[in-house]
């Protein structure tokens, strides 16, 4: 089963709920596309025939398991080869998962994906962990990925950011209804929950053909 999405404005800043409503569609979009952030992460062929659409979250464990399992034969099979276009949408669960995307979407580009890697990687490190502290461990990862302490403090409350992530979450909800994770697109084939790759792959012909 695919992991539901929870709360995570339980304990956001109250600037945070209180823009969300009084910003419009319009003006965030404008705000999105201004902000380099937010700009598409993506592998592979931008021309190839079968866009796919990833929403996933970094603390979510079906998640990582496609990561760790299905991942690689995708990206060497089909991302590798041209046959896809591979996006990754960020869609974070929870409060944890969303500072993990701040921090990711402020890493250079070419970081994203080998940093979200890593991240789903080691859950059982960072996030799911009784004994640390999650941040702590956020600043650590972070700071091999290039990221200064200051650097990284600022990222974590940069309201901007946190609302322009959870606009997209948003957004993606409204559209598509989306509302757990991983949840793939093959252009317009929706897809939710954990996928073999023997079905990842059927689907591309589906959506290619």
């Amino acid at each position: 089963m695919p992991q539901t999405r929870r709360s995570i404005l339980a304990g956001a800043p109250a600037i945070a709920l209180g823009m969300a409503g009084l910003v419009t569609p319009g003006v965030m979009r404008r705000a999105l596309a201004a902000d380099p952030r937010m700009s598409e992460r993506a592998l592979g062929n931008p021309n190839a025939k079968v866009r796919v659409e990833e929403w996933y979250s970094m603390t979510c464990t079906h998640c990582a398991r496609f990561a760790a399992d299905v991942f690689p034969k995708v990206r060497e099979k089909l991302i590798d080869t041209g046959r896809i276009y591979y996006v990754f949408c960020d869609y974070p669960l929870d409060r944890v998962a969303l500072m993990a995307t701040m921090v990711a979407r402020s890493l250079p580009v070419e970081r994203y994906e080998p940093f979200v890697l890593s991240l789903l990687s080691s859950q059982d490190r960072w996030a799911y962990n009784q004994d640390v502290d999650p941040q702590a461990q956020l600043q650590k990862m972070a700071a091999l990925a290039g990221m200064s302490a200051d650097q990284f403090t600022a990222t974590i409350n940069d309201e901007a950011l946190r609302q322009a992530i959870m606009a997209e979450e948003d957004s993606a909800t409204a559209r598509y209804k989306i509302d757990s994770t991983p949840t793939f697109r093959f252009n317009a084939i929706q897809v939710s929950g954990e996928i073999s790759f023997d079905t990842f792959s059927a689907n591309v012909d589906k959506a290619a053909a």
